[in-house]
């Protein structure tokens, strides 16, 4: 395998960019003078013939901006051609800040990274085309190092990276990407309908366009249907964008239960030529937004329909797999109760025919999209793989690279978290943060930007010059301390992400002054995530007092920050919290796993005081019982499964699942046994190269230093096994 290394890339970087040719490869230079920053068109030779006026206006348009625009064409033959340019144009002045990747640019699949993922766990001795990640932060993000393992023989431009385990374990992108890479179907020209989205990304660069019309959308299932986390998110917008709630701006919020069918109102406000912001959540696939599930209901009629849909359902299904229908529907009598009359005729033609055009009616699908001319410039969906780029027919595609005024789109190439924060420093976008320029700062390995990343809307009042402070000033903390004046919360929040990174440790007790003292809602959150990158005593007194936050979206947080601890210290906090938010369905999801985290006996006792504590309750009780019982069955469950794990004499695929378990159920008191199982030097060494892969995603337990000591030890071994040995020095990285 060949170690793919800054110092190596950055060989040559006082070659000049403006005179590099190598085997055909053409760098042609900005034709903008004393420009604050750069930006690099990368495009496959093909492209570039059929394209060449295109993008040369293209180029053009941006340097009218006051980006110095590099072209870079070369008929690309592996992924590492583009980062060594790239480098080498991000080590030469001006700054470069971003690139677009156009046309048919290789597909970097990257292994070994899942923890640099939102949410992606997928066993990777599964086809390598499910269990990689499709991912730019290959070209984007300079520090991370990567081992070369294959090309894959189908498809061609898929090539597969592991993750060093010596490279850093976190992501802090250099630049920004962009995908130019338009869906295409049989018949379709594809270098037609990028050089059509190169004029619309040109025409959009001469509007005066400033972001005051958006909507935000909500699917169902997403969030656990919570109706406390939605509206908090209206709360916090307005904060982030007080002009949308101005006289003559808009910004409106949808929920799957205003409508039996949500998706055509939300097709029809995306067709609005004044529409700037769509913000998605839902779920989703390659081909499909989920919208609406069954219609809410509560009278006997709506509900009786609801529970005849879901029979037919589960009737049509079978019938398609050819099963049992007569079985399933006897099932479904003696476990339901319900009469055989309600499932009669599922399966004739005009009630399946109903029902398949029912569903279609609940979902945005492709056969939407490719009528549809969405105009709203930025698109945001948050849901899982509808940004599946490294397919030739990809949903997330057909909002820019469409006939409507969508530039640029932000979607996700593998499943992500529900819980992500998507609207983290969105308000940076009204003061003309370039799109890229805001994603450097919250993408995860699956997110990525299709179109046009460097569009940008007017700024809505003073221009802050923060794309330039953005690329040219991350080092300078009089910067960002003069910015942190401004009455801004998403100003605020980026100049605590910039004094974070540049103070470290130093500017902990200002991030614990500003949770306690900001009136912003998510600028306080920005100062609890930053706190919990540091994982010190500061952030331990933050997270106990977030629990009772206003925010719905700080207190889900710390729902989770309390499970990835897991001391004993954070457990009075932990209740509190579950149960003065019986009400949002969202934090009670969260607590009733997090809950299994935290010590069986402790918690058990700490119930009975805090139930004292809370002696307001109208159902004391009944809450103390609900409680007892999870911990008590988590308990018994926890010690049920580590038995099975450590037994040598159990099969070792049983083993294995118990053990992968733990990449998402961090059961802390189990560590100490799990680190005697893999200091046995007599146990299956791949149960011990899993076991220690699942422990590194303790990243903040209590128990991160056992952890860290037992790579430690392996590492001292004269003998050790070479991937036990990647292993340890991954896991210790990951932790320190």
């Amino acid at each position: 395998m060949k170690m793919i290394t800054k110092k190596s890339l950055l060989a040559g970087v006082l070659l000049s960019a403006a005179a590099f040719t190598a085997k055909a490869q053409q760098v042609l230079p900005p034709a903008l003078k004393n420009a604050k920053t750069s930006f690099a068109v990368v495009v496959d030779d093909a492209t570039w013939k059929q394209a060449t006026n295109e993008i040369q206006a293209y180029k053009k348009a941006l340097e009218e901006q006051g980006l110095a625009t590099y072209i870079v064409t070369h008929n690309w033959t592996k992924p590492e051609e583009i980062k060594e340019v790239l480098i080498r144009l991000y080590n030469q002045q001006p700054r470069l800040e971003g690139a677009a990747l156009v046309g048919d640019i290789p597909i970097p699949m990257i292994r070994d990274a899942q923890h640099l993922t939102s949410a992606f766990k997928m066993d990777q001795r599964r086809n390598w085309q499910m269990s990689s990640v499709p991912s730019d932060r290959f070209y984007d993000d300079f520090h991370l190092k990567f081992n070369f393992l294959k090309r894959d023989s189908a498809r061609k431009d898929y090539f597969y990276y592991s993750l060093a385990p010596e490279s850093p374990q976190s992501l802090h992108l250099d630049i920004y990407t962009g995908r130019i890479k338009p869906p295409v179907t049989e018949g379709q020209d594809k270098y037609a309908l990028i050089k059509a989205f190169l004029l619309k990304a040109i025409a959009a660069k001469k509007e005066n366009n400033k972001l005051n019309q958006a909507f935000v959308s909500t699917g169902h299932g997403y969030n656990s249907e919570s109706l406390d986390a939605w509206s908090d998110e209206q709360l916090a917008l307005r904060e982030q964008f007080p002009q949308l709630f101005l006289p003559g701006n808009s910004i409106k919020f949808f929920n799957y239960r205003m409508a039996t069918h949500m998706k055509f109102n939300l097709l029809s406000e995306l067709q609005r030529p004044d529409l700037d912001m769509a913000v998605f959540h839902d779920h989703g696939d390659e081909e499909t937004q989920l919208i609406s599930g069954y219609p809410d209901a509560s009278n006997p009629d709506p509900s009786i329909e609801n529970v005849k849909r879901y029979l037919r359902s589960k009737i049509q299904a079978a019938a398609r797999k050819k099963g049992d229908v007569a079985k399933i529907k006897e099932g479904f009598t003696v476990r339901l109760g319900v009469p055989p009359s309600w499932m009669e005729d599922a399966l004739a033609d005009s009630v399946v025919i109903a029902d398949s055009i029912f569903n279609a009616n609940g979902d945005i699908m492709l056969a939407d999209m490719r009528k549809l001319k969405p105009n709203a410039r930025f698109v945001m969906i948050d849901a899982c793989l509808t940004g599946s780029y490294q397919l030739d027919d990809y949903l997330a595609g057909y909002y820019p690279f469409n006939a409507g005024k969508t530039i640029v789109t932000m979607a996700n190439s593998v499943g992500v978290l529900q819980d992500l924060w998507p609207g983290e420093m969105l308000g940076l976008l009204q003061h003309g943060v370039r799109l890229g320029n805001w994603f450097k700062h919250v993408a995860y390995l699956e997110s990525h930007l299709f179109g046009d990343p460097s569009f940008a809307f007017t700024p809505t009042a003073t221009d802050y010059d923060l794309n330039n402070h953005i690329v040219n000033s991350k080092a300078n903390a009089a910067v960002w301390e003069k910015l942190l004046l401004v009455n801004d919360a998403d100003i605020r929040a980026l100049s605590f992400e910039k004094l974070a990174f540049i103070k470290k440790a130093a500017f902990s007790t200002q991030l614990k002054n500003a949770y306690f003292n900001q009136p912003y809602m998510t600028t306080r959150m920005e100062a609890l995530k930053l706190l919990n990158r540091l994982d010190n005593a500061d952030y331990i007194t933050v997270l106990k007092a977030a629990v009772n936050d206003p925010y719905e979206f700080i207190r889900r947080q710390s729902a989770y920050y309390i499970g990835d601890n897991g001391g004993n210290d954070l457990i009075p906090a932990m209740l509190d919290l579950a149960i003065t938010n019986r009400h949002s369905n969202r934090i009670n999801s969260r607590i009733a796993n997090i809950i299994d985290f935290m010590d069986t006996t402790a918690t058990i006792a700490a119930i009975r005081e805090k139930i004292k504590q809370h002696n307001y309750l109208v159902n004391a009780a009944d809450i103390e019982n609900i409680l007892m019982r999870e911990v008590t069955y988590a308990g018994a469950k926890i010690q049920r499964d580590t038995k099975l794990l450590l037994d040598t004499k159990a099969a070792a695929k049983e083993r294995r699942f118990n053990i992968t378990t733990l990449r998402n159920y961090t059961y802390h008191t189990v560590v100490p046994q799990i680190c005697n199982m893999i200091l046995d030097n007599n146990d299956d060494l791949q149960l011990r190269i899993a076991a220690l892969e699942a422990l590194s995603w303790f990243t903040h337990s209590y128990r991160k230093p056992l952890i860290i000591q037992t790579c430690d030890k392996l590492l001292r071994q004269p003998a050790i096994d070479p991937q036990l040995k990647a292993q340890a020095i991954r896991t210790k990285n990951m932790l320190q």
